[in-house]
């Protein structure tokens, strides 16, 4: 799976001298809560997010009258508050690392580049929606959590073990457990519940949890 298989293209985008709050009311508009911004050569030069626009904003327990507070916001331009040194990526990176740019930066949305053009834009719901699709999450079946041993061949065991009893895996995962073993999850359509558990059992691996959704 790669950046430009997940990522929004062609995002919205805004210059740097519209007014924070027109920036905010148009983020809304288009129910996104990040922009890039362009210059007039369609450059990328930074990006804003909905929170620096409404950190930006005047508190409500301010003193300043609703016009002052009209006024200040109608000089501040996105450009002063905007986010400078942009991080971005690639569409043909893979999507693991643009999971771990924005984990690792603690950012929520990454501008793809191709070059100096900017192509679109991915975020951690997109990470998330992909994700969802690839733990078979909103896709009926059997879903174990199995403790494995990290050594060649297990994963063909448990593959055939399942395949001999006519079931069809649709999604698998594997990662590392906090004590340091391995563990597996596999979601599997076309078995029963405990048919799966006896059949792990019968080649010695743990089922930790075993749950139908």
């Amino acid at each position: 799976m790669l950046v430009k298989d997940c990522m929004t293209p062609n995002p919205v985008t805004i210059g740097p001298d519209m007014p924070v709050a027109e920036a905010l009311s148009f983020m809304r508009q288009h129910n996104v809560r990040r922009l890039p911004i362009v210059n007039k050569k369609r450059k990328l030069i930074g990006i804003i997010s909905e929170k620096d626009l409404l950190y930006a904003s005047p508190s409500p327990a301010t003193s300043l009258s609703v016009y002052e507070v009209g006024y200040l916001l109608s000089k501040l331009k996105v450009e002063e508050i905007m986010a400078k040194d942009v991080t971005t990526v690639a569409p043909d990176a893979p999507l693991e690392e643009a999971a771990r740019m924005m984990a690792d930066g603690k950012i929520s949305g990454l501008p793809v580049m191709e070059g100096e053009r900017l192509v679109g834009i991915i975020t951690e719901t997109d990470v998330f929606k992909t994700i969802l699709e690839m733990m078979g999450a909103r896709q009926t079946g059997v879903r174990l959590t199995l403790h494995v041993v990290d050594e060649p061949g297990t994963l063909s065991r448990i593959a055939g073990r399942i395949a001999a009893l006519g079931g069809d895996i649709i999604a698998l995962g594997t990662f590392h457990r906090p004590d340091g073993g391995g563990a597996m999850m596999v979601k599997v359509c076309g078995v029963e519940r405990a048919a799966l558990v006896k059949a792990m059992e019968a080649i010695h691996v743990k089922v930790a949890d075993v749950r139908e959704n």
